[in-house]
Formats: C-alpha cells, structure tokens, sequence
C-alpha cells in the first residue's frame, strides 16, 4: 500500500485534487480574495496549471518525442496567456 502512495502520479493526482479545492474556494467562498478579478485569474492560471499536468503525466507527454512534448508546452502557456488576457480585458472594457 505504501508503495502505491508514493508513487508520482499519486502525488499528482493529490495536486490537482487540492488545486481544484482552491480554485473552487476562490471562486464560491471569496472568504480570502476579494476581488472577482483576482479569483477569475487565479482560476484560469490554476486550470492550466492541472491542464499541463494532465498532459504531461496521465497522457503521458512527459517522455514523448520533444517536439511532442514542446507543442503541448507550449499549447498550455499560449492559450492560457490568451485566455486571461481576453478575459482581462473584457473586465476592463467600456
């Protein structure tokens, strides 16, 4: 049993269990951030953050070819760079 729990993707799955709490306390409690911008970024940044890892260790990109590995890298960081600035700019919009 002890060597099923420290196994990395256990440790894995118990991050993203945890970043999903997090986010789900930011967005439904806003009992420690108080700004809804705040809670939205953080949200979005937390998603792709589990995205990434979802990719890299259950679809098992971690050891796959490199240039598989650097679309799916590279995947995470622009759509979520343009995902939170679409979203940023919209909650600034006139």
């Amino acid at each position: 049993m002890s060597r099923i729990v420290n196994t990395r993707i256990t440790a894995i799955w118990l991050f993203l269990v945890v970043a999903t709490l997090v986010s789900w306390e930011a967005v439904e409690g806003v009992a420690w951030l108080h700004d809804p911008r705040q809670a939205g970024v953080l949200v979005m940044a937390i998603a792709f953050t589990k995205a990434r890892y979802v990719l890299l260790d259950f679809m098992e990109l971690r050891h796959a070819i490199l240039p598989m590995r650097l679309f799916a890298e590279a995947w995470c960081i622009l759509v979520g760079i343009a995902i939170v600035g679409a979203f940023w700019s919209s909650v600034f919009a006139p």
